[in-house]
């Protein structure tokens, strides 16, 4: 027998599943009424527990709500005929909406769908996935987000960078934390945009350049671009620099890339994380021995395995086996490993490590970090 707070159960999780197809359908309404089965006992149960049979559908009858509840008469042999409570119609979404407690987020939802569809109908096709961002959005969040809609499809292709957008209340925060969001509704709204297209060329604007940090560790080198030993420049203008490096570090952390010493011939690109692949753009790299020293553990076996796949001769640096097991003092714990099984661009004894770490074979979720490993230990390979 279900009591009305088994009914809100049922039709709470009902509402999660459903609210973006029923946002979608709210004015065609297929499927509806939707038909709640109240699971009425048969004589013999109600014959173990009449006064709990009697109770439930005094609950039914002094429940008052949304939807309609359908009666229905049992005639039984030995207990006679019983009124009892057979079903709960519900005839549209917002009265599912009223019986969980999302009446105002369903009502409002429904107004800001209306809105935005009636000037571009062709969102119908992704605001639904988008539920929460029209039933939770402040009235000041949404109206940012429409006008920011409007205005970026009245200039299609400004050029302009995202922070110089001229709607109040506009900045770099708001934007970056909304990136996904907006990109995704103006691929919808300017079919003529690539369908993985990111969020800069979905919208007409510029991304901010990027910014690589090269050591500059060859003297004879460092004289070629006016002394400089520590640069950060864009990759487009990296590429131009008149150098031919023997051989170039890619090192993870930017202290320990700080802490490099002078060596002939090389140079080190430092902090670049999962965007290592803005390197395969720079011309003179590819005629270098690359060398990748990152973290030991999942996250940094994914970046050497990105890397290789821009750059397929790369070599890892001090990402094995005996590195690790020679500092195990020095051991930390990896906050959360990388989520694919496998890694296509490893080396055999690189996969066999990563399958390991990711088997908690050692210890449960091991790294070492690269600024952990000792010194003389580092520069002894570094040099080699």
């Amino acid at each position: 027998m279900k009591a009305p707070d088994d009914v809100r159960v049922l039709l709470k999780r009902r509402f999660a599943n459903k609210q973006r197809d029923w946002l979608r359908l709210e004015r065609e309404l297929e499927g509806w009424p939707l038909d709640v089965p109240l699971s009425i006992p048969s004589e013999s149960e109600a014959y173990r527990d009449l006064e709990k049979v009697r109770a439930w559908a005094r609950k039914w009858k002094s429940w008052s709500g949304p939807g309609k509840v359908i009666w229905t008469e049992r005639r039984w042999r030995d207990l006679g005929v019983q009124a009892l409570p057979e079903r709960v119609l519900l005839f549209e979404p917002s009265e599912v909406a009223s019986w969980v407690g999302e009446a105002k987020r369903w009502s409002r939802a429904c107004v800001r769908y209306a809105e935005l569809t009636g000037t571009w109908p062709i969102l119908k096709r992704v605001l639904p996935q988008h539920f929460d961002v029209l039933a939770d959005y402040d009235d000041v969040e949404y109206r940012r987000l429409a006008d920011m809609l409007g205005w970026l499809q009245a200039h299609r292709v400004s050029g302009l960078y995202p922070r110089q957008i001229p709607i109040a209340g506009m900045d770099s925060k708001w934007i970056e934390a909304r990136k996904g969001l907006i990109a995704s509704l103006m691929r919808t709204l300017r079919p003529e945009v690539a369908p993985g297209a990111d969020f800069y060329a979905a919208c007409g604007l510029k991304p901010l350049p990027v910014g690589l940090r090269v050591r500059v560790l060859d003297p004879q080198i460092r004289a070629r671009v006016g002394g400089l030993s520590d640069i950060v420049a864009r990759t487009e203008e990296l590429s131009q620099v008149p150098i031919t490096p023997e051989r170039v570090f890619v090192v993870e952390n930017l202290q320990t890339g700080l802490a490099l010493p002078d060596l002939p011939g090389c140079i080190a690109f430092m902090g670049l994380g999962y965007s290592v692949e803005l390197l395969a753009s720079i011309s003179w790299i590819r005629n270098a021995e690359c060398v990748y020293w990152g973290d030991c553990d999942t996250h940094g076996l994914a970046i050497l395995s990105k890397v290789r796949g821009q750059l397929p001769t790369v070599r890892s640096l001090m990402m094995d086996e005996e590195t690790l097991h020679s500092h195990k003092a020095l051991w930390s714990v990896e906050a959360k490993q990388h989520a694919a099984p496998s890694l296509p661009n490893l080396l055999p004894e690189e996969a066999a490590l990563y399958l390991a770490l990711k088997r908690n074979q050692w210890h449960d979720r091991v790294r070492l970090e690269q600024e952990r490993i000792g010194w003389n230990y580092a520069l002894d390979r570094i040099r080699n």
